[in-house]
């Protein structure tokens, strides 16, 4: 796995992009020598895995009320 400065990521992102494509392999990208993000190929596989969540959520009417009361929360932690 290819390691860049971001810096150096910064004025070639579009040929670090294209490689990552064209073959596959992973590009950290670091901050003073510490890896702070990853650019990998997309995979169709990786979207699809969520698929089964889609419109699971009817409705959720009061959003920012608790989910559960705090009996069902304690009774939840034995």
């Amino acid at each position: 796995m290819k390691a860049i400065s971001k810096s150096r990521f910064k004025a070639q992102a579009l040929q670090f992009f294209r490689e990552v494509q064209q073959t596959g392999e992973p590009v950290v990208i670091t901050d003073r020598g510490v890896p702070v993000l990853k650019v990998v190929p997309y995979s169709v596989e990786d979207a699809e895995g969520l698929e089964f969540f889609r419109n699971t959520v009817i409705e959720y009417a009061a959003p920012f009320e608790p989910a559960a009361d705090a009996d069902e929360w304690d009774a939840c932690s034995d």
